[in-house]
């Protein structure tokens, strides 16, 4: 569902965000991406959505170039930055309403889903109200919901759990597995190093731009924690 090959980015003044990453998510996969700031998450992200251009490598989404056919990449994913900006002039049902647009999802599909998940997240009740009086959370409920929408094949979080009551972060994991189990794929980063070692399939460590450790959860967590992996990477680059 999404494969990055040897994708390189470098910002002005020659900083090396991002050097020659190369991986593969898979559908039915929620791949856990950890790395401490500056270590490369968001750059990959943004490249991924389409937001960052990148010097080399490729990358692609069900099948097609981010580069050469990005708007049939972005008709199949949903993304939420870690501080998604809503319209303040608009009410949570019209934000809901205008996201569905795009996405192009019909008039009783959207009405369903929109009642759903808004009650899932415990927003319904305030879906009248303009966004601008919303609270970070309120906000960050908004746009998981708008994501979850046209039940994307990839969907794509950077720190998905900040700002999440611990009830609204309970629902967003259920809703992340049961996406994936209709076949789609969830490429989220995140510093909740317990949440991801219980809730991904895959996780990818990466430092100073490069990937340090990848692998299945369950064999990489057989004999340390996530915990203990990732601080070994911050302290010395690799684990043993």
């Amino acid at each position: 569902m999404l494969e990055i090959k040897n994708m390189t980015k470098t910002y002005k003044g020659g900083k090396r965000a991002v050097s020659d990453l190369s991986l593969t998510v898979h559908g039915g996969d929620i791949y856990g991406f950890i790395g401490r700031n500056g270590a490369g998450k968001t750059t990959t992200i943004k490249a991924v959505v389409g937001i960052h251009d990148f010097d080399k490598g490729e990358i692609w989404v069900d099948g097609k170039d981010i580069r050469k056919d990005s708007l049939a990449c972005k008709k199949v994913m949903a993304y939420i930055p870690d501080n998604p900006d809503l319209y303040d002039y608009l009410t949570g049902i019209q934000y809901l309403n205008f996201i569905a647009d795009i996405y192009q999802v019909s008039g009783k599909d959207r009405e369903e889903r929109i009642r759903k998940e808004a009650e899932d997240f415990g927003l319904y009740s305030a879906l009248g109200d303009l966004t601008a009086a919303y609270s970070h959370g309120m906000k960050q409920k908004l746009a998981l919901i708008g994501a979850l929408l046209h039940e994307p094949k990839l969907l794509i979080l950077d720190e998905p759990f900040v700002g999440l009551d611990p009830e609204a972060s309970l629902t967003l994991r259920q809703k992340m597995h049961a996406l994936c189990q209709k076949g789609s794929a969830i490429f989220f980063s995140t510093h909740v190093l317990d949440v991801a070692e219980k809730l991904c399939s895959r996780i990818g460590v990466i430092s100073e731009g490069k990937l340090m450790v990848e692998g299945d959860t369950k064999d990489l967590t057989k004999t340390k924690s996530l915990e203990d992996i990732f601080m070994e990477v911050v302290r010395h680059g690799k684990t043993d």
